[in-house]
């Protein structure tokens, strides 16, 4: 992650007043692609506007990816409704979820902080939540989900190469652990 945040951070930098646009063009193409971790980008955007700039922008970033993302996932995989991933409980419920349902479903799927941005959008895209209130959904379950990213990453830029070590350590095990219980029935 560190070669990668350097280099966007080196890149925002040469833009001077056009980072904040290249930044945010950035996120939506993360989120686009849907299974590129954002985490480096955020780490730039720390680095280069500060603490809570730099999770406005983040925050904007992966906003308007999202319904960038959704909007064009709506357009292009309706079909992919059959697609073997959708047999998962949850992921069911949300393909049929509307209204209040599929708001509360989108919003707690957002504020998990191990549940990929990708999949939600992608999953509300070809269920049956309408845009706007995906949107709404979405945006406000970012805001935790910002906060914590950010802090996290924050505290992580300031730590020595030992407290990185046993912070990574730590993630690795519980995404295994997280991986490992979602694959059991």
């Amino acid at each position: 992650m560190t070669a990668l945040k350097d280099i966007v951070i080196d890149w925002l930098l040469s833009y001077g007043q056009l980072a904040v646009m290249i930044s945010i063009f950035m996120n939506v193409v993360i989120s686009v692609l849907g299974v590129v971790p954002s985490v480096f980008l955020t780490a730039a955007n720390l680095a280069v506007f500060g603490l809570w700039p730099g999770m406005a922008v983040s925050f904007i970033g992966e906003a308007v990816g999202a319904v960038v993302s959704f909007v064009l996932y709506r357009k292009g995989f309706r079909k992919a409704v059959e697609w073997k991933a959708m047999n998962h409980p949850k992921i069911k419920q949300l393909l049929e979820a509307r209204g209040k349902e599929a708001f509360l479903l989108i919003l707690a799927l957002r504020i998990l902080p191990f549940m990929p941005s990708g999949v939600v959008t992608f999953v509300a895209a070809v269920g049956k939540a309408s845009l706007w209130l995906f949107v709404l959904a979405s945006s406000i379950g970012k805001i935790p989900a910002i906060l914590i990213e950010g802090y996290s990453v924050y505290q992580l830029i300031q730590w020595s190469w030992e407290g990185k070590l046993v912070a990574t350590i730590m993630a690795v095990f519980l995404l295994l652990w997280c991986w490992k219980k979602l694959r059991t029935p």
